[in-house]
């Protein structure tokens, strides 16, 4: 069950008038600060975006399941049984969770202490994020940061430009 500030974020987002994906995001957000927590373990960074995406639609935010071939048969079902459960608030609500103990809650606590954090290291995320990029056409990618140019505002333009040039400048006195 995601957290309360995540679904407020989420809804401010849809409020804002934000992308189903950006939307998305802030339960993505939520699993990587879990992981990095030690609350739960992944295998990859792919994993945890898997588990934001996944609690993202049965929040009911309206991410789209993947396109057939893109992914296995068993994860589209499941992207749109999310989705389904997303759409009846009362579905997701009513697999209510199974008594658990304080030891048994304590033992696999601290067994995920134990777990390696890598795969939501920054390093993994930006290397997951890169490789995403790199599989989609370069015109979507330039459309993509023309849009962000875009909705950043003069401000926010200048500010990007001055810091691209403070790094560059870092860069050459090396």
């Amino acid at each position: 069950m995601p957290e309360q500030k995540t679904l407020k974020r989420a809804a401010a987002d849809k409020r804002a008038g934000k992308s189903a994906s950006t939307q998305a995001g802030e339960f993505i957000k939520e699993q990587v600060d879990k992981v990095r927590a030690g609350k739960h373990g992944v295998r990859s960074a792919k994993q945890a975006i898997a588990i934001g995406l996944s609690e993202a639609r049965r929040a009911g935010v309206d991410v789209k399941s993947p396109k057939k071939g893109a992914t296995s048969e068993a994860t589209r079902k499941k992207a749109q049984k999310d989705s389904a459960a997303g759409k009846h608030e009362g579905a997701a609500k009513k697999s209510a969770s199974k008594e658990s103990s304080a030891k048994r809650s304590r033992v696999s606590e601290s067994v995920l202490k134990r777990e390696s954090k890598a795969g939501a290291s920054p390093a993994a995320m930006s290397k997951q994020a890169k490789s995403a990029a790199a599989r989609r056409p370069a015109a979507s990618r330039s459309a993509a940061a023309k849009k962000a140019a875009a909705t950043k505002g003069a401000a926010g333009r200048s500010a990007a430009a001055k810091k691209a040039a403070h790094t560059r400048a870092s860069r050459t006195h090396h």
